[in-house]
């Protein structure tokens, strides 16, 4: 009795089975972009989107249109590019933290620095904020690797002489603490860029020695009780940035023509009954606001077609005519006031960007003046 003997080709079992995957694997892409294209994956577009306004912290109705969201519009709103810049900001100061370079310290139990800080001389930067810290001691010049010192909003009643010897130092920022001096020897960091006193309450002057930093593009010395602009400011041909406000100033000073990078000047909140006339040769000013003061004199020329002024504010000042108002008599309504305090800060804030880029100031824009 014979037996049958069964014999399999294996090439064609390969064969059958690598045409079963192919089907499968295209069923599953067929079934991809049926879901893509289908309402529930909208849905679910949808639903991420939604999530990633509420973690941007912007309103969702700010990209629907007719009762739908369009998704197509995410980034071109300004809202949530001011929101894209905070979130890079908050990157930035994660990064910062995480450095070994950086020392951060904040919170009112601390009233000294951790005996510990003077071995870190490797240190780049210091952000010491809202501490009940009086002092800053000596040992800080064996930190020669010191680029940034932002001390703001402490109880430092002053500084030491020592500062002048961190040869790489291009920021300090002690805004709104208790000084009363400033170091002369602060004139030895002739590499600084950006010096802030702002909010000291009691700084009446600044010694003439800080003339030495001609790198320097950003002062501000508001809420302190200068009389006049300091001497050695006006020795800082680098700079594009000053706020004098909320002091005691009654006039500015005749050469203030010196300042030929000048772009921003605040000087609200002074007392200051005339503009001088050099005021016409700061070629790159585009910014003045003279909020606030007692103003009866203002170089009318500073609103002609020739004039870089993009900006000015002289509301609340006594002022009755300038050559702006070609003889008519300025009525402000409480309207008009808050349409002018959202151009104004409109106005301030695109100079804000425009000095974190490149400026190009060949478009003339038209200005404001309130009084």
């Amino acid at each position: 009795m014979g037996h049958k003997v069964v014999v399999f080709d294996i090439s064609v079992v390969r064969a059958l089975w690598e045409t079963r995957v192919k089907k499968h694997k295209a069923r599953q892409r067929k079934e991809a972009e049926r879901l893509e294209q289908s309402a529930l994956e909208k849905i679910k577009e949808e639903w991420s989107f939604a999530a990633e306004c509420q973690r941007k912290g912007i309103p969702q109705a700010q990209y629907c249109k007719n009762g739908f969201v369009d998704t197509s519009a995410r980034l071109l709103d300004k809202m949530e590019q001011g929101s894209l810049a905070r979130r890079s900001s908050c990157a930035k100061d994660g990064a910062r933290r995480s450095s070994r370079f950086v020392f951060e310290l904040c919170g009112e139990h601390w009233k000294e620095l951790p005996d510990t800080l003077q071995e870190q001389t490797h240190l780049k930067e210091w952000h010491i904020s809202n501490t009940l810290i009086q002092s800053i001691p000596t040992y800080i010049e064996l930190f020669q690797a010191m680029r940034i010192l932002d001390l703001p909003q402490n109880q430092i009643s002053h500084l030491p002489a020592e500062i002048g010897r961190l040869k790489n130092l291009k920021e300090l920022n002690v805004s709104f603490n208790h000084l009363t001096s400033v170091p002369a020897a602060l004139g030895d960091c002739v590499g600084l860029e950006r010096l802030d006193f702002s909010g000291n309450l009691e700084l009446t002057e600044l010694p003439f020695e800080l003339s030495n930093l001609k790198q320097v593009t950003f002062v501000d010395i508001s809420a302190n009780k200068f009389a006049s602009v300091p001497i050695c400011v006006l020795r800082m041909p680098s700079l594009q940035w000053l706020d004098v406000s909320s002091n005691r100033l009654s006039d500015l000073p005749q050469d203030m023509d010196r300042l030929e990078e000048l772009q921003t000047f605040l000087l609200y909140r002074n007392k200051l009954t005339y503009l001088p006339q050099a005021l016409l040769n700061l070629k790159k000013l585009t910014l003045l606001v003279v909020s606030g003061d007692h103003l009866v004199e203002f170089p009318s020329a500073l609103c002609d077609e020739s004039s870089p002024l993009k900006f000015v504010s002289l509301m609340d000042n006594p002022l009755a005519k300038t050559g702006c108002e070609q003889g008519q008599e300025s009525s402000e309504s409480e309207q008009d006031r808050r349409h002018f305090d959202k151009e104004f800060m409109k106005a301030y804030i695109e100079d804000l960007k425009e000095r974190e880029s490149v400026p190009s100031y060949t478009t003339k824009v038209s200005f404001s003046l309130q009084l």
